[in-house]
């Protein structure tokens, strides 16, 4: 189980690097009154971390909700 983890680990390792190789290219990125010349990476990076957390703050607030709703 342990060497089935590592090369999970080692290949999504190999993935990323290979993924921030090929967007090291800068963009101009417009955000409401904001512009900025980004490197591709950072925007998605960016991106996927903002929909993270609002995917965490929305679960958590739904959670809250439910347990007040039960009570």
């Amino acid at each position: 189980m342990k060497k089935i983890k590592l090369v999970f680990v080692l290949i999504l390792s190999l993935a990323l690097v290979l993924i921030v190789l090929q967007n090291t290219t800068s963009i101009q990125a417009h955000f409401l009154w904001m512009e900025a010349d980004v490197p591709v990476i950072v925007l998605l990076f960016l991106t996927t971390a903002g929909g993270f957390v609002s995917g965490l703050l929305v679960t958590l607030l739904l959670k809250s909700k439910r347990k007040h709703i039960r009570k």
